[in-house]
């Protein structure tokens, strides 16, 4: 029953859903969180709606009104986690680690999370066929990885004699594929020192990189 100060307030008891337009951009952020947390824990291809509907604290039909595929969530839970990775990486640099450090520090937390990190690199590793639905996601993350090792002083343009700059780019990302599968392969074995040294032979004036500021 409506009490009067409730009836004056136009108000009933018990927390009210804002209106659709209101919530709208909140609301997909909670879903796409949801959704991030259900792939990491299950896998892309076990994780199913009903299940992100109920960690986002929506109807299966709500859901649906935001993202029509488990495609689509994925792509947006795929943003979202690079979002917050950058996130990572811009505080640990504006931090003034040293440079050979910053790359080690994003491994770090994500190597604190074995099982999110093995269900991540499943889908990965799925994209890698053309047909999966995030295949064109992570063709165009790679290439904007690329641009970033060159315009940061996480490494170098400058060539060497043996190595481009493209060269080295190509040695930091496929340093950081394989740290992922050794680190689940043999978690007790410490890695991320390798991730350092490489960065500081990339680095070095001898080998077309530049003093570490």
């Amino acid at each position: 029953m409506t009490t009067t100060a409730e009836q004056e307030t136009g108000k009933k008891a018990g927390p009210r859903r804002r209106g659709p337009y209101a919530s709208t951009p909140a609301r997909r952020a909670e879903i796409v969180r949801a959704a991030s947390a259900s792939f990491a824990e299950h896998g892309y291809e076990r994780a199913s709606l009903r299940d992100i509907a109920a960690r986002a604290n929506v109807t299966h039909a709500a859901l649906l009104r935001h993202f029509a595929t488990k495609d689509d969530l994925l792509l947006a839970a795929l943003a979202q986690r690079d979002a917050d990775d950058a996130e990572l990486a811009r505080r640990i640099i504006e931090s003034r680690v040293p440079r050979e450090q910053v790359l080690t520090s994003v491994l770090r937390d994500e190597f604190a999370h074995p099982d999110q990190q093995r269900n991540w690199l499943a889908i990965t590793i799925a994209a890698t066929n053309p047909s999966h639905p995030a295949h064109d996601f992570f063709i165009a993350r790679r290439e904007k990885m690329r641009d970033h090792f060159t315009s940061t002083r996480l490494a170098t343009t400058q060539d060497s004699e043996e190595l481009t700059a493209d060269d080295k780019v190509t040695m930091v990302m496929a340093m950081i594929d394989g740290l992922r599968i050794q680190s689940l392969l043999d978690p007790e074995r410490p890695l991320l020192h390798l991730m350092e040294t490489l960065m500081r032979f990339i680095a070095s004036p001898k080998n077309g990189g530049t003093s570490p500021s």
